[in-house]
């Protein structure tokens, strides 16, 4: 090969090199440019809601939270990360409706001793009712505002004066919200630790009708209080939602489907009792109501059940006037 060609190779080869150093470095120098987030504007944090809180709701720890939130947006009357404690607001009533992740006023809730806090408690068509509780009946004070009751009677039905009485207890009214023990609605903590206290008197949230029963039940036996566990309602709303007796439109928003299952599930009810007898504990109780005796005046005897008309016994001479027919007893020689 010739000195010309093998110049001519070289700088061929000098070019090509260059040629590919230079388009390495301007590929280098303009690389795709980092995506970078905008930097969010942090405002102040406000109170808003966890969760759906209709009129009546009993303010409790889980239910409320402070949240970021824009500071144009922010109004006097909300409370504010730093200005509020929000220890004092436990125990409060919603006043208003408060939909999930909506500030909390201060107007929409109602503080325990101010005028009208018991009624703001109440739903709509409920009734408050006080029932005299023990530390036997009361479930040692383990029952704190906003816990969920069940509600026993506990009886003696007199029998003859032979026989044994009855011993019987039955649930007759469940889903039971507790308002107050004695005259307090707030569960007192102290160093994050709930205080357990005796009291002797226990407010719930009822209908009209159970209201009326519960006064009756009074007089007949003693009433204890049965705590329910939080979990119940979910299952009983979802046996509920099975049956069909709960019915959510179909063009239902998700905010109203919650308002509707949570009316459900915080529905108090005095329908489907059970009940033990004394049998049922020890062999030597009864299972039946006994019979009461009481004399005659023919000389026989009557064995009546209560709430049954009286059936003599012994030799009966049937009379008839008309359409009415009676029994009466023949004496014994």
């Amino acid at each position: 090969m010739d000195r010309k060609k093998l110049a001519l190779l070289l700088c061929a080869l000098i070019i090509a090199v260059g040629t590919a150093l230079a388009a390495r470095s301007m590929f280098a120098g303009n690389s795709a440019p980092v995506a970078q987030a905008a930097a969010v504007p942090q405002g102040p944090k406000v109170l808003v809601a966890q969760r759906g809180l209709p009129v009546g709701t009993i303010i409790t720890a889980d239910s409320i939270s402070f949240q970021q939130w824009p500071e144009e947006l922010v109004q006097d009357a909300y409370f504010l990360d730093g200005e509020s404690d929000i220890t004092k607001l436990l125990g409060t009533v919603v006043r208003y409706q408060i939909s999930a992740g909506e500030p909390v006023t201060q107007g929409s809730l109602v503080a325990p001793g101010d005028r009208g806090f018991l009624a703001a408690a109440l739903g709509p068509g409920m009734r408050a009712v006080t029932v005299p509780v023990s530390a036997k009946t009361g479930v040692a004070g383990f029952v704190f505002p906003g816990d969920r009751v069940d509600i026993v009677l506990t009886q003696t039905v007199a029998g003859d004066d032979d026989g044994a009485d009855l011993k019987a207890a039955e649930t007759f009214l469940r889903n039971m919200r507790v308002l107050a023990t004695d005259q307090s609605t707030t569960q007192e903590t102290v160093e994050g630790k709930t205080v357990v206290r005796q009291f002797r008197t226990v407010t719930l949230e009822v209908t009209p009708k159970i209201a009326e029963k519960i006064a009756v039940a009074q007089t007949i036996g003693s009433l204890s209080l049965s705590l329910r566990s939080i979990a119940d309602n979910q299952a009983e709303l979802d046996r509920a939602i099975a049956a069909g007796d709960i019915k959510v439109p179909d063009n239902a928003t998700p905010e109203e489907e919650e308002m509707i299952l949570a009316k459900a599930v915080s529905r108090p009810s005095d329908q489907g009792s059970t009940f033990v007898t004394g049998s049922d504990v020890s062999r030597f109780q009864r299972r039946t109501v006994p019979t009461a005796k009481t004399p005659q005046a023919a000389g026989g005897e009557t064995y009546t059940r209560p709430g049954e008309p009286a059936r003599p016994t012994g030799p009966v001479v049937r009379v008839t006037r008309g359409k009415a027919t009676v029994e009466v007893p023949v004496g014994r020689n």
